[in-house]
């Protein structure tokens, strides 16, 4: 039964992850998540049933579309494989209670954040306005211990970024200042924190080794929403682990 479980919550976040990319790739364009149905972004065919099966249809046409052969990018598919395994870790983590649906809705936005970042380098505030209330509402519903550790990890993530942006006048964007706010909702003030940590670091390895390697110039920006939706998910599932980590280091 409990394999069932896994598998079924797996196969959930394969599909969601497939309609996480669609509104991903098309609300910062401003276009409906339903209409037009996928298709191919070089010939513009229509993609059929069989060419829409997560991840499977990807390795099948090797990696290339049907119609034209054109590369489809690895973005997709590895989206919907990390949303399925992701599923799966939250359902292993909390099993069915009110944590677990809020884990979900919060991989849901991130992944979402994930992919329209990377691609486009926006956060659209039509995902974090769609997502706040929920996650507002939910959070209140299954708190965080004590309850207000919520509104401070939300105040607090916002005016850090809201901070940084303006002393380096616009070496953050809006959206990352906005998104900290929801994940102080869910995270609470110590991994809110350290969230900003991760993030700095991943961002800041990953630029290095950019640069290295002639891909990026000095000051040149990178999307950073991609590495705060790490190690948002690194502190919601490890944080804990992370922090007395890190704290029995300097004892």
């Amino acid at each position: 039964m409990t394999l069932f479980f896994y598998s079924y919550i797996g196969i959930i976040g394969l599909v969601l992850g497939s309609f996480y990319n669609v509104v991903g790739l098309r609300i910062p364009e401003n276009q409906s998540v339903v209409r037009p149905r996928s298709q191919c972004p070089a010939c513009k065919k229509t993609l059929t049933a069989t060419d829409l099966v997560p991840v499977l249809s990807y390795v099948f046409l090797r990696g290339k579309c049907r119609n034209c052969h054109s590369k489809i990018p690895p973005l997709y598919p590895l989206i919907e494989l990390s949303t399925g395994l992701l599923f799966m870790l939250a359902f292993y983590e909390f099993g069915m209670t009110g944590e677990f649906v809020i884990a979900l809705l919060f991989i849901s936005l991130l992944v979402i954040i994930f992919v329209s970042d990377i691609v486009y380098m926006i956060i659209p505030n039509k995902v974090l306005l769609f997502f706040v209330p929920i996650v507002l509402v939910a959070r209140l519903v299954v708190p965080l211990d004590p309850l207000w550790d919520m509104f401070v990890g939300a105040v607090v993530g916002f005016g850090l970024l809201f901070f940084i942006a303006v002393i380096s006048k616009g070496g953050m964007g809006g959206g990352d200042v906005k998104l900290f706010f929801v994940l102080g909702l869910v995270l609470g003030l110590k991994l809110t924190i350290l969230t900003f940590a991760l993030a700095t670091f991943l961002g800041a390895l990953y630029g290095v080794a950019g640069m290295i390697r002639g891909k990026y110039k000095k000051r040149q920006p990178i999307p950073f929403g991609p590495f705060i939706a790490i190690g948002a998910l690194l502190s919601y599932f490890y944080g804990a682990e992370i922090l007395s980590y890190y704290f029995t280091m300097f004892e």
